[in-house]
């Protein structure tokens, strides 16, 4: 091989080391440190893919039923004109659809019970323009007849009130109606004409869809509370809301998803850093692993270092020796990581499931969650970062016992040799 002398030895010391009893327990301590940075490596990757995947799992039903950007009237009577609006949104290519809404909160009671609720108008006919629960439900949400005051609610809400189809429910908005009387609570019972499941418990058992003609009525509104958009791509809603926010001039309120469910966007955030700097001192305590290994080659290897010094080798050349030992061993422990956990990451679907059979319990039971199965999505945004630090660290490590070990005084080194 041509390549430099530096390189060879230390690979050379990396691969030995089996004979002899001092020498096979170096080279013991050696694979320990590199199957505990693989072992970090792995578990970084699986756990940060495991996380995506429960973030998309929640992303997506969450964005099953609410849209990706909300024009929101700022006087709170309702837009006048919201084919305009939607027509000025539209000009972004990035917009896919849109469609007016009604929301608001109120009670929504049978009987004895009484539940908050958020009460939202929709247009059946658009609405799977810009929900997915638009489309998926198609055939519920055509039974929202104008005038007729039908309802569609959450199936948890519908269980919680315990009301079935075709039961009159009472829907009481908020404010009231001033009469010689006083102030009386404006009240309407509609009909329950089908139930819709998210998959998101937050809107299952808090929402209900009435037609946006009758709820503009119900809740006294000249017109739509707002528009609701939908994108092409929906990382991209922040920057879309943004650049339609300045187009609008201030007409309207612009409200990204991101913002509407900002407390659980920041909370998945905050949890995925720490998550990240935890397992890295997993990592950093197994890279540090290689400063014992190396110290105890160093004081192992003393006579060897000792005749390349007088053989011409420079202190900077044995510093080069040892860290390329060290680096060869992080490298291998990293790239043995990241396979191990790319091929754990990949296979989740089947590998969880493997254990729970072998094991006779359920991970995620259906009935408690609402995600059945483990979900794992990869990215190389969280894989690349993990290399880079893991090798960093390795290389970090090395440096001081391969600084000793340039330091080495011939002559005492083979004073007893």
């Amino acid at each position: 091989m041509n390549l430099p002398f530096e390189w060879q030895i230390g690979w050379r010391y990396t691969r030995a080391g089996r004979a002899g009893r001092r020498n096979g327990f170096i080279s013991f301590i050696s694979f320990v440190s590199m199957l505990g940075i693989a072992l970090g490596v792995a578990a970084l990757i699986i756990v940060l893919s495991v996380m995506n995947g429960f973030q998309k799992e929640v992303r997506d039903r969450m964005l099953s039923i609410i849209p990706h950007v909300e024009l929101m009237d700022i006087a709170g009577n309702g837009l006048a004109d919201w084919q305009a609006v939607a027509n000025k949104a539209r000009e972004d290519k990035r917009v896919i659809g849109a469609a007016p809404y009604v929301s608001t909160q109120a009670l929504v009671g049978r009987g004895e019970e009484m539940r908050g609720a958020v009460i939202r108008g929709v247009e059946p006919g658009v609405e799977g323009q810009v929900t997915d629960i638009g489309r998926t439900e198609a055939a519920t949400l055509a039974r929202l007849q104008p005038g007729a005051w039908n309802v569609v609610m959450g199936a948890e809400m519908a269980r919680l009130l315990r009301a079935r189809i075709g039961d009159k429910v009472t829907v009481v908005a908020p404010g009231g109606q001033v009469t010689p009387a006083g102030v009386v609570p404006r009240l309407k019972q509609v009909t329950l004409v089908g139930t819709f499941e998210s998959g998101h418990y937050e809107y299952d058992s808090a929402m209900a869809l009435l037609h946006i003609e009758d709820a503009q009525r119900l809740f006294q509104l000249a017109g739509p509370s707002g528009v609701q958009l939908r994108l092409a791509d929906v990382q991209s809603a922040r920057t879309v809301a943004g650049e339609i926010a300045l187009r609008m001039g201030g007409e309207v309120l612009v409200r990204d998803w991101t913002r509407t469910n900002r407390n659980w966007f920041d909370a998945v955030q905050i949890e995925k850093r720490l998550m990240f700097i935890i397992l890295t001192l997993i990592v950093a305590v197994a890279a540090f692993n290689l400063v014992s290994t190396l110290v105890m080659t160093v004081t192992d290897k003393r006579a060897d270092i000792a005749i390349l010094r007088t053989l011409g080798a420079s202190p900077g050349s044995i510093m080069g020796v040892f860290m390329v030992q060290g680096a060869t061993s992080g490298v291998i422990g990293t790239l043995g990581g990241s396979l191990l956990g790319l091929l754990v990451a990949y296979n989740v679907d089947v590998i969880v499931p493997a254990i729970e059979q072998a094991l006779g319990m359920a991970f995620l039971p259906g009935s408690i969650y609402v995600i059945s199965r483990m979900p794992s999505e990869p990215m190389a945004a969280d894989i690349v970062p993990v290399l880079v630090i893991s090798l960093l660290l390795s290389f970090v490590a090395t440096i001081y016992p391969s600084w000793r070990a340039s330091r080495v005084n011939p002559a005492e080194a083979l004073r007893y040799e």
